[in-house]
């Protein structure tokens, strides 16, 4: 290896011990890589990072019911350690598993059931460059995310939901300055159908201005992303 090329550090964090070994092995074979590893845990993966200064973390993917941890993981992570660059290993993905996971921070997503070994190594280079590492289906989901309309959900006191899914994305639409014309437009409805959406809004919350309601928003909203709930060609009613 040539001595004036930075060697990248990689830690790898397994639950699966000989998956984990087996990973750690192979990566040790290629000279531009120092690869250490540890178990899953936040703080061991953290205590890991501050021994060995990594570039680039490994985090295999949980599935079932606790696949959900792994979101909260990364984000914990990428907010403790934002230097680093997080590629989640999988076996598999969906939409909403790419989504989450470069929501939560992650630069990468790479699947070892459509890529071989060689292609990982090309992954962490990538990633600690600056650069993503995503394929076009996975870019599709992304931006499928960002053309959504936002949604804000609107609780009581008593944390329950007040308003409808496409009355949340009125709301969110009029905290953001848009006109009654200009909500229209963006969720292909008739602008006297976001007359009418208002009009209930204000009973169920008590608001009687696009001023109070953005200001009850602010006190009971929390922004989230929503699914895109298709108005069709513009409505009269």
């Amino acid at each position: 290896m040539d001595p004036s090329i930075a060697r990248i550090n990689v830690l790898v964090a397994d639950a699966s011990q000989l998956q984990s070994q087996l990973l750690v092995s192979a990566l040790r074979r290629r000279p531009e890589f120092h690869v250490a590893s540890c178990s899953r845990n936040l703080d061991d993966i953290l205590a890991t990072i501050g021994n060995s200064a990594a570039d680039v973390l490994l985090l295999s993917a949980e599935y079932g019911e606790e696949s959900w941890q792994d979101f909260t993981l990364i984000r914990r992570l990428h907010l403790a350690s934002p230097a680093v660059a997080k590629v989640l290993l999988v076996e598999r993905y969906d939409r909403d598993l790419v989504v989450n996971a470069f929501r939560s921070g992650a630069r990468g997503i790479f699947c070892f059931t459509q890529s071989p070994f060689r292609m990982l190594c090309r992954c962490i280079h990538r990633v600690r460059s600056g650069q993503l590492w995503i394929n076009s289906e996975q870019m599709q989901y992304l931006i499928e995310v960002i053309a959504q309309v936002p949604s804000l959900r609107v609780v009581n006191s008593q944390g329950d939901t007040l308003l409808t899914a496409r009355e949340e994305q009125v709301v969110a639409l009029v905290a953001e300055g848009l006109s009654n014309r200009e909500i229209a437009d963006e969720l292909r409805l008739s602008e006297h159908t976001i007359k009418k959406y208002l009009f209930r809004i204000f009973d169920k919350l008590g608001t009687s201005s696009r001023v109070e309601l953005v200001l009850y928003a602010m006190n009971h909203g929390n922004a989230r992303g929503a699914e895109w709930l298709a108005g069709g060609a513009p409505q009269s009613d």
